[in-house]
């Protein structure tokens, strides 16, 4: 067992601020330690280029990701004023999750060296350590508070401390290498016969008050309670040793034991047992972090949802059970009665977790919490439960798409960490949700009870500003003045005329109204925004053809809305459509070959308006338009002021946008139509709306 732990989260309250100041600063570096040690585990830098796995980036974003995570929030939070280099704070700042299993969409990205990155980080480190001596500290520091985001940073970075290790994992073995401060456990045996405890009936609490003096992600807040009947959990987690009875039965083969979701995961992956499981001859053997090992069958099996899903219902068909995966709530239930409490400071953890043992599994017999074993760490264990709001959940505004575009159904929820959950991810309260086919260290136990796990209510729709958003796309129309996006996917449709209509390009697309609008007229039609929240509400309408959202009526008086796509005569084109997440300054290569490219109200909102401009050209083919809509509200918060395209003095006169769009444009399109402007009306209350106008011009290309 290692001597020196790895520090833990800190408490945010207390009475000396200045001894609070250098934990949180050892915090930091402690975890940027650590988190640059994972790399070292690569072979060279080959390793950084090849992809472990094709829906996923290569390992040198995850190696920049997190760097830029701490600038892009510390200027969104005014914490700093100057970049480093927006260049990789743009290229590192989006893509870490593919959207789907079967999303093969690849794009070229000019990657730095690791020797570059390696040196941005340095100077990020340095930046940081700044902001930390430098900020003023009171306690304890809540969610307002600017200290509040250097702990979004490097908790972030704990995050990815996991995830990385999990692509490190599946890497080809030429790419990695032991390393000292990275080995696995080296205890295996025969694994234990598992059984059945009886968990008696109780009730559990769980939310965070927003006065906590832990850290916590936004999903964490608020309240919920629940009453649970009695119920059976197994002893252990389930072992390779258990799960090989599985494998052996030809259960990968047995179509009636998958879920839907899971036999087309299976059928696209091929696959026929674990994925770390790998058949030598007539051995199994085990991949590790960094190594190959004879299978140790008393440590956890490691599966996605829909394995431990599919073993769940084998097993109740062999035992005329009821056998399935446990709810977050009993989940709870478990840590409750077996006398745990979030790791301490001052000794290791009795558990495999937070690094304080080894750099892998162990056997599941090794950790004992009351009657049950590994009721935290060892691995994260799937739950039957999607993701889902607490009462009086709410999204901080310095990160507010860390949950909610998991509220979709499709993400579960994992609970009680890995070896390598450290940070947030190791206490109580943490709630971590993975798409189903998502490979993480994670396993399983099993319950067998007789009721069904409750259903979580996802609800309406409550963020504000995407709730705002939402109205202004797909609700009443205000003092006489038309939908806006749908004014402008009229006004675009109109001026195709006879021009080929097979892809359009909405980008900036926010909730997605334009999108659909404009699949009136288009065959397919892309809709790209940074924000995934915004996209998030695109996807749902596409998929589910009903929106349901809260609008603030006054003070803490609430109004619920619902839209549905037929009642707006687009439920038929909902097919034609996509969303994607993307920078406009940074888009994929895959996007181009459109006919129209709609850009509303974006061009003041970008950092570099002008890198945007200037690379349309190579996305519109030939006869293509490009239609822009602004209302050039340039602000020096969204764009530098060197970078802005127009609205001030050039050589004593006024140079307006329209005169830099006539600038940048005029080597690739000429202006066919405009300047004409659009207004539009966004509602924030019952008795306060932002009336603006908009500028539209539509290029030609040439």
């Amino acid at each position: 067992m290692k001597n020196t732990l790895f520090s833990r989260t800190p408490l945010l309250a207390g009475d000396n601020a200045e001894a609070k100041r250098a934990e949180i600063r050892h915090y930091f570096h402690a975890t940027c330690d650590r988190y640059e040690s994972l790399f070292e585990v690569l072979t060279g830098d080959e390793a950084y280029y090849k992809k472990p796995i094709a829906l996923r980036h290569p390992l040198i974003f995850y190696l920049g990701h997190t760097a830029t995570f701490f600038i892009n929030k510390f200027i969104l939070a005014g914490l700093i004023e100057q970049r480093i280099n927006p260049r990789f704070e743009s290229m590192f700042a989006v893509g870490v999750d593919e959207m789907s299993w079967d999303d093969l969409n690849d794009a070229h990205y000019d990657w730095p060296t690791p020797a570059e990155v390696r040196t941005y980080r340095r100077e990020m480190r340095e930046v940081v350590d700044r902001v930390i001596a430098t900020t003023p500290l009171t306690l304890p520091v809540g969610w307002p508070h600017p200290f509040w985001v250097v702990l979004m940073g490097i908790e972030h970075e704990r995050i990815h401390l996991e995830t990385s290790s999990v692509l490190i994992r599946q890497h080809d073995l030429r790419f990695v290498k032991p390393h000292p401060a990275w080995m696995p456990c080296r205890q295996s045996g025969v694994a234990s016969q598992n059984d059945l405890v009886t968990i008696t009936a109780g009730s559990v609490s769980v939310g965070k008050p927003f006065d906590d003096s832990v850290y916590g992600w936004d999903n964490e807040y608020g309240n919920h309670k629940a009453e649970l009947p009695a119920f059976q959990a197994s002893r252990h987690l389930v072992s390779n040793q258990e799960f090989l009875a599985f494998v052996e039965a030809g259960s990968y083969a047995d179509d009636s034991l998958w879920e839907e979701e899971g036999l087309h995961w299976r059928q696209f992956a091929r696959a026929q047992h674990p994925t770390f499981w790998i058949r030598r001859d007539a051995d199994w053997h085990l991949r590790l972090m960094c190594e190959e090992v004879p299978m140790p069958w008393d440590w956890p099996v490691e599966t996605n949802y829909h394995e431990a899903k599919a073993f769940c219902n084998w097993k109740a068909r062999a035992t005329g059970r009821r056998v399935r995966l446990p709810s977050e709530d009993e989940w709870y239930r478990l840590y409750d009665i077996s006398g745990l409490h979030d790791p301490a400071n001052e000794a290791p953890t009795a558990a495999n977790l937070h690094l304080d043992h080894w750099a892998s599994s162990c056997p599941v017999t090794q950790f004992r919490h009351g009657d049950l074993y590994d009721v935290v760490g060892n691995v994260w264990q799937w739950t039957e439960t999607p993701t889902y709001p607490f009462d009086h959940f709410a999204v901080h505004p310095i990160y507010d798409d860390f949950t909610t575009p998991t509220f979709d159904g499709r993400h579960n929820l994992i609970k009680g960490g890995s070896w390598i959950s450290c940070g947030n991810e190791a206490v109580r309260a943490s709630r971590y949700a993975f798409r189903r086919h998502f490979f993480q260290h994670a396993g399983f136990r099993y319950v067998v009870a007789e009721h069904a796990p409750a259903a979580p209510a996802l609800g309406y729709e409550s963020d504000r500003m995407l709730s705002e958003y939402s109205e202004f796309h797909y609700g009443e129309e205000y003092f006489g003045v038309a939908n806006f996006p749908r004014a402008l996917a009229q006004i675009a449709i109109k001026t195709m005329g006879n021009r080929p209509a097979l892809k359009a390009l909405d980008l900036g697309c926010a909730t997605g109204r334009a999108t659909f609008e404009l699949a009136r007229h288009f065959e397919r039609v892309t809709g790209i925004d940074f924000s995934a929240r915004f996209i998030g509400t695109g996807v749902k309408l596409a998929e589910q053809g009903v929106l349901r959202y809260t609008l603030v009526d006054e003070g803490e008086l609430l109004l619920y809305k619902e839209r549905t796509l037929a009642e707006l005569g687009l439920d038929a084109v909902r097919h034609k459509v996509e969303f994607y997440q993307g920078d406009a300054c940074n888009l994929k290569d895959i996007f181009t070959g459109y006919d129209l490219v709609l850009a509303a109200n974006l061009i003041d909102r970008l950092y570099s308006p002008a890198k945007f401009l200037q690379s349309m050209h190579e996305r519109i083919n030939r006869g293509g338009l490009l239609l822009l809509a602004s209302p050039y509200t340039w602000l020096e918060e969204y764009t530098p002021r060197a970078d802005w395209v127009g609205g001030f003095k050039r050589d004593g006169e006024s140079f307006t946008t329209l005169d830099g769009l006539k600038q940048i444009l005029g080597a690739h399109f000429h202006l066919i139509e405009g300047p004409r402007e659009v207004p539009f009306v966004i509602r924030e209350t019952r008795r306060k709306y932002q009336h603006s106008l908009s500028e539209v011009t539509i290029w030609e290309k040439q």
